[in-house]
């Protein structure tokens, strides 16, 4: 698959090189987001070095590396580093010697860490020192958020403040599934409600040649031979230390519980108990808090709680639940199955999209310019998708995300818009703006559709344009 998009994280990776100086770079992220793709395309774009751990014994680790580092610097496995301080501190002399600068990237550090503790503290001095002095980038990388945070983001860890840049990686924005599955708006929306912002598995549809969302939900999921059919049992496993305690969370948000209240009530567990597992999962970026739009963001009353990942979405609402009936289901009944849920996750996704690209739509798409958007709700009273104030904060924005395959006319875009203007503004922003500004979003609009005035239509082109790196 082609490399898309990671403008930003590769001009300040490249800006770390340009300067000549040395560094240190991180860069963390949940699994399959793409950390090891832009690495890789950096270091071949310098002529680096680019090394992977695993979770062998430290001894066959350094053999391992001296190994892919002789092809840089020759001779270098010639030698046996009996500590993880004469490696470095060899590499660092080798590389002042040949004049070579890296950049040298050590990915997936945790494993390493897991069996020398002692590895970050050694890097603290090499970074501080020897490599500075040698002028030598390193960047290290690893898919365990909990210890990537541990060895650098925490106050008390030997690289703390080391990182000239430190770099999360998330997901692909969605406009770019223009590039790789479809061209066609719409079906990029419903084949981002199956597979997210996650580059691995766009890639996984796009090298099995799977036409449609159908397809490629039956192939890759659904079916126990598919290669993500235990996906979230992976990435939970693998993290580390494990996060397979937080399963339940996830199973019980996927079968419709957003409350913390209703969560724990489901589980069988006192909402204490539930504090790890969410903070946990909302470290690994599978889970969000949601409060409503101006509601404080300690409001616990008011909190729900979601599956950010569309894919983790999908599979706890279909797969998990449904395990024992796909074990021995035929094609047929697995296809009918994903074909009953699909519109509600188009739905869904559709509805996050639009809010996603409320601050990045075309400028004068909706008037004036707005902040981020958030829903509104309150206990037992209407909702409202999509809300943002203005920059200026003249004009409360009010949306309603609609979907569905069809172009939506005329007649349906003011229906939905009369509704949406029969709700009124949401109490606690009664008054507070001197303009109320209403859109429709619709995944396609009829031909015949004429924008009114009074009724701003947002199709899904738009939003998916907004939701790319501009150039």
């Amino acid at each position: 698959m082609i490399f898309l998009d990671r403008k930003e994280e590769l001009s300040r990776l490249n800006g770390l090189v340009k300067r000549g100086e040395g560094g240190l770079a991180v860069i963390w992220g949940r699994r399959r987001a793409g950390k090891t793709r832009l690495l890789t395309e950096w270091v071949d774009w310098h002529k680096g070095c680019y090394l992977v751990a695993d979770r062998s014994a430290p001894d066959i680790q350094r053999r391992y590396l001296a190994d892919a580092l002789s092809t840089y610097l020759p001779g270098f496995n010639e030698a046996a580093y009996p500590t993880w301080a004469a490696f470095l501190n060899r590499l660092v002399a080798d590389a002042a010697v040949r004049g070579f600068k890296g950049p040298v990237v050590l990915d997936e550090l945790p494993y390493l860490v897991e069996h020398s503790p002692e590895l970050p503290s050694v890097l603290q001095r090499i970074v501080d020192h020897d490599a500075k002095k040698a002028r030598l980038t390193f960047a290290i990388s690893g898919s365990s958020q909990r210890m990537m945070q541990g060895i650098v983001l925490n106050r008390n860890a030997p690289l703390f403040g080391r990182a000239s840049e430190n770099l999360r990686i998330r997901p692909l924005k969605a406009g770019y599934l223009l590039d790789v599955l479809t061209k066609n708006p719409v079906e990029a929306v419903a084949w981002y409600s199956l597979f997210g912002g996650v580059p691995y598995y766009w890639e996984l549809a796009l090298t099995s040649q799977l036409k449609n969302t159908v397809e490629a939900a039956d192939a890759l999921v659904l079916s126990p031979l598919g290669v993500l059919h235990s996906e979230p049992e992976r990435l939970l496993a693998e993290e580390m230390p494990s996060a397979s305690f937080a399963r339940p969370v996830l199973d019980v948000i996927g079968m419709g519980a957003h409350r913390v209240s209703e969560i724990a009530g489901r589980i069988g567990a006192p909402v204490t108990a539930l504090t790890p597992s969410l903070a946990r999962l909302m470290d690994m970026d599978l889970c969000a808090r949601e409060v409503p739009f101006a509601a404080s963001e300690k409001s616990g009353k008011k909190s729900h709680y979601k599956i950010m990942d569309p894919f983790l979405r999908f599979w706890f609402k279909v797969v998990g639940p449904h395990r024992s009936l796909l074990s021995h289901s035929s094609q047929q009944m697995r296809v009918a199955l994903f074909r009953k849920f699909e519109p509600a996750l188009c739905a869904e996704s559709w509805e996050e999209l639009c809010r996603d690209a409320v601050p990045f739509l075309k400028k004068g798409s909706l008037g004036p310019e707005f902040g981020p958007a958030l829903r509104y709700w309150t206990t037992g009273g209407p909702e409202w998708d999509i809300v943002a104030a203005s920059l200026d904060d003249s004009t409360l924005l009010l949306g309603e995300a609609k979907w569905s395959r069809k172009p939506f006319n005329q007649k349906e875009i003011m229906k939905v818009s009369n509704e949406l203007k029969s709700r009124g503004v949401p109490g606690k922003l009664q008054g507070q703006y001197k303009n109320i500004a209403h859109c429709i979003f619709v995944p396609a609009l009829d031909t015949s559709f004429k924008t009114q005035n009074d009724c701003i239509a947002i199709d899904a082109e738009s939003v998916l344009k907004a939701l790319r790196t501009p150039d």
